[in-house]
């Protein structure tokens, strides 16, 4: 069955055919090291991982590189502003290759806890300066790029056409827009692809220009070069990456080698916040850690994911996001069940689900209409291991652990419950003996609310994490 992918390149949804044989080259935009990775930029990361599946499953092999930006990136995504390595080391008093590694690590951590397929090649921007460097001198040398006394700019108007992603009028474009910056360039929409770094800067390298270090706009320029050739299958990113991120790959590659360096360019929509941006001076920029420590599991935020396509926009809130927790964990049991099930179902009736399931998510990865599928499955009031083989199948491409379902649900039976959650229980269980029914269900109901649900069984009580 053919996978078809949207391209914003063309703005349509299009057959998916590998430029080389059965190998799938691509490249996403990683992370830039300065600080926690928030749920709005894992909701990337949980579109690559689904796309990396959804290929996989369709029995493609992968060659996919992943860049850390460890250097480069200015506070604004044109061409102001300190280094945001930089600016993050000044702050925590570290140097900026401490910081990287730290924050580096976190990521991976919480790519783990998401089980997000990790890409073939992680590429950190600090160790491909030499490959940056010649990328730049190769633009210059074509006469796309012009030196100043601040740094090494590309000249879009050297380009048949710019912008390429966003269609935009050049005078609309983001980066490089306020002329003040640098009254030296030829044009205000020139970007830079090499910085002369000042006597204080740390992050600096021996270039023909002097001391400098590169554009972030470069790093991804390079290194796709390097790993995939000069052209190849998909570039992934988000949505903010259109306007100017991209649109200067682009410009760098059709500079360098005159080429469009990615066939196929995906990207996906924001996630927000109670309906609007997140923003840290809203005070609603929140972490996984933070998601895990009001009960919601990083699968759980995974599987929230799942109700909206990647080119929609999705609304957090913690009541969808607990919504999806419990979604979760009754996946989880209907799972065990149809494990320990002895029904027997039609073989033609699994085929049938598994056509339908990959037509889902070969139609452009919609992973709301397979969710469907697979509720529809975990629902079946016939019981068959067939049933519980098919959602591990399914489950290749959804990467929610399924086959461990009973682990996570004996880990939440195991919770360390709070002091105060002690206290409640006690107090219940003297209503109950006393049986004040009502103040007995007043404190359920408080339990509750704090995200645990409490059972009265012949045993006694249970206590369980939502």
């Amino acid at each position: 069955m053919q996978v078809k992918l949207y391209n914003t390149l063309n703005k349509q949804k299009n057959d998916f055919v590998p430029l080389n044989g059965n190998e799938v080259r691509i490249y996403s935009c990683g992370p830039t090291v300065y600080s926690y990775a928030h749920i709005g930029n894992f909701r990337t990361y949980v579109f690559m991982d689904n796309l990396r599946r959804v290929l996989k499953y369709n029995g493609y092999t992968l060659k996919h590189v992943m860049n850390i930006t460890d250097v480069g990136h200015l506070e604004s995504d044109g061409d102001e502003g300190e280094d945001k390595m930089e600016k993050a080391a000044k702050k925590e008093k570290k140097s900026p290759y401490e910081i990287a590694d730290f924050y580096t690590k976190a990521f991976f951590r919480d790519m783990e806890k998401l089980n997000i397929d990790r890409p073939e090649i992680i590429a950190k921007a600090t160790e491909h300066i030499p490959d940056m460097l010649e990328f730049a001198k190769k633009i210059v040398e074509n006469g796309y790029g012009y030196e100043t006394s601040t740094a090494i700019y590309f000249d879009v108007s050297k380009l048949d056409k710019y912008p390429i992603l966003s269609n935009r009028n050049v005078e609309d474009q983001i980066a490089g827009a306020r002329v003040e910056v640098d009254p030296e360039k030829r044009n205000p929409y020139d970007f830079a692809i090499w910085i002369k770094a000042p006597e204080n800067h740390i992050m600096k390298w021996e270039s023909p220009w002097g001391l400098s270090y590169p554009g972030w706009h470069l790093e991804c320029s390079a290194m796709s070069r390097k790993y995939l050739g000069e052209v190849f299958d998909i570039h992934t990113g988000g949505v903010d990456h259109i306007p100017t991120h991209h649109e200067n790959e682009i410009a760098q590659s059709k500079g360098a080698f005159g080429k469009i360096p990615a066939k196929v360019w995906m990207h996906v929509e924001f996630l927000q916040v109670d309906g609007g941006k997140m923003s840290k001076s809203l005070g609603n920029v929140y972490t996984i850690s933070e998601l895990e420590e009001k009960g919601i599991e990083a699968l759980a935020f995974k599987l929230f994911c799942y109700t909206a396509h990647y080119r929609t926009k999705l609304n957090f809130t913690f009541e969808g996001a607990m919504s999806s927790q419990k979604a979760l964990n009754r996946l989880r049991e209907s799972y065990i069940k149809h494990e320990n099930g002895n029904d027997n179902i039609e073989n033609s009736l699994i085929e049938e689900y598994k056509n339908r399931f990959l037509e889902a998510i070969n139609d452009d990865l919609n992973l709301p209409l397979a969710m469907g599928i697979v509720w529809e499955l975990a629902r079946s009031d016939t019981k068959s291991k067939k049933i519980a083989n098919l959602l591990a199948e399914f489950d290749k491409v959804l990467g929610l652990d399924l086959e461990n379902s009973e682990k996570y649900i004996e880990n939440q039976k195991k919770v360390e419950l709070p002091a105060e959650v002690l206290e409640l229980l006690e107090q219940r269980k003297k209503a109950r003996e006393e049986k004040n029914w009502k103040l007995s269900d007043d404190i359920r109901d408080n339990l509750k609310e704090k995200g645990y649900i409490v059972k009265d069984t012949k045993e006694g009580m249970t206590i369980e994490k939502i």
